[in-house]
């Protein structure tokens, strides 16, 4: 089905990025490409898509051969009969504002006739359980439901192969849990699955071949059980995420037991017109540990943190800092908050002049910033615009923002989305110095193996 003989690809302008490959995928099987950040697998899978050379520019080598047709001379829109692809963020690919306009869109494009494109969308809304759903807009849904959608689309074109990357990277347990029906759905009718994924332990029932990549290379392939079975000791050092499910901390103290130092809810509530996202909410989050604020796709994490953060107003209750009741602006200039989208976040031109932005440059500050660079891996990127990073780059250096502020209280919103397990490792130790150090740390998650790394207790919202 797929066939990589002595694959080789360099980006234009950049390193060698893929090194000789070979790779020979069964018709009908999964198979997971892993490795730390960089080593190589999206730039596979944009191979497999045609994304790359065609869109991301680059020097190719060798053959690639999918469904017995060599795709190096085809364009984007070609290989897109036969492999579909799902992204990270589904919200990327959508063209359409409402569900059934996008599961259409690909038919449309491929010059389908009125009643294929009918017949395709209403069988791929059944098929991925979006009924109940079909006639709402795409913003409204959750991230499980976008996904959702994602996938219907493709399906709708009836390609031989499905490519997904980092698709579980914004989704909480439940949509996890969905994504992973969905796709055993389509295995069963005998699609063939290629995932490139950090987080594992969802794929042990679905993944035939774990295929563990390092700079550019094919090192080792696996069966699940091979994998799991791998010391803990040698996973770690590999950069690599557990296949173990991963059970979460014991719920957040009462206020009662925290109220010095802490950051405290009583009764707080927000409502987004007539909507209530959150009611009644009381608790406190303890000066000196990491609290972890879980729930399901659009529960009002986000909303909660934006709030406690003082860029945005309650509806009712009161929100305590360090034993005083606290408006907006000055919870603005207590709490430092690290959102989702790492993009919105960098103003100026280098790594280095992110971290020292407003801070006073004495000879210690500056050498607190070159050990923060170095123990978040950015140290030989510090003249590099952050513009040019990676994203898990871009979500380490957003973190080391925030732990180098004089804040005393950190608030993060998914630090770890999309990072390997040595990178994700890496926030987790720099976040416990934070908290050591008796700085009040606070991040929403769908992590459980981040929250066992760091987080001491754990706030949910219903």
């Amino acid at each position: 089905m797929i066939e990589f003989k002595n694959v080789s690809f360099q980006y234009e302008g950049s390193e060698q990025q893929i090194w000789n490959v070979n790779l020979s995928i069964a018709q009908g099987e999964c198979v997971v490409l892993t490795g730390v950040s960089g080593c190589g697998k999206t730039t596979l899978t944009r191979l497999m898509n045609g994304l790359a050379p065609s869109y991301f520019k680059g020097s190719i080598s060798g053959s690639i051969c999918i469904d017995d047709r060599d795709i190096t001379g085809m364009t984007a829109w070609e290989i897109g009969t036969i492999v579909g692809s799902v992204f990270q963020n589904p919200k990327s690919q959508f063209f359409s504002s409402e569900l059934v306009g996008e599961v259409a869109f690909g038919c449309e494009n491929h010059g389908f006739s009125r009643e294929a494109i009918q017949e395709r969308t209403d069988k791929s809304i059944e098929t991925f359980s979006l009924s109940l759903i079909r006639k709402r807009p795409l913003d409204v849904l959750s991230s499980g439901e976008k996904q959702r959608v994602a996938i219907a689309s493709v399906y709708a074109m009836r390609p031989k192969v499905f490519v997904c990357d980092e698709p579980t990277a914004n989704l909480d347990l439940g949509g996890i849990e969905q994504l992973l029906g969905t796709l055993f759905k389509l295995k069963a009718q005998g699609y063939t699955l290629v995932i490139a994924e950090h987080r594992l332990s969802w794929l042990s029932e679905l993944a035939d071949r774990i295929i563990y990549m390092e700079k550019g290379r094919i090192v080792r392939e696996y069966t699940p059980k091979e994998f799991t079975a791998m010391p803990e000791m040698e996973r770690r050092n590999k950069g690599l995420r557990t296949m173990h499910r991963v059970q979460t901390r014991e719920p957040l103290p009462l206020p009662k037991l925290f109220e010095r130092g802490s950051l405290i809810m009583h009764d707080l509530c927000k409502k987004c017109g007539e909507i209530e996202v959150f009611t009644n909410l009381s608790g406190a989050f303890p000066q000196g540990s990491i609290t972890a604020v879980t729930g399901r796709n659009g529960a009002g994490k986000s909303t909660l943190a934006l709030v406690l953060a003082g860029l945005s107003k309650k509806s009712g209750g009161d929100i305590i800092v360090c034993g005083s009741k606290n408006h907006l602006s000055r919870r603005r200039k207590k709490v430092y908050y690290c959102g989702n989208d790492t993009t919105t976040q960098f103003f100026t031109a280098s790594v280095s002049e992110e971290l020292l932005l407003n801070q006073p440059l004495s000879e210690e500050r500056m050498e607190r910033a070159r050990q923060l660079l170095k123990n978040m891996n950015l140290y030989e990127y510090r003249d590099v615009h952050p513009a040019a990073l990676s994203g898990g780059q871009k979500q380490r250096l957003a973190v080391a923002c925030a732990i180098f502020s004089e804040r005393e209280i950190l608030l993060l919103d998914e630090p770890t989305s999309g990072l390997d397990g040595a990178n994700m490792r890496r926030i987790s130790d720099a976040l416990k110095a934070a908290a050591s150090r008796g700085k009040t740390v606070i991040v929403i998650t769908h992590d459980p193996e981040f929250m066992e790394e760091c987080c001491q207790y754990c706030f949910s919202l219903k």
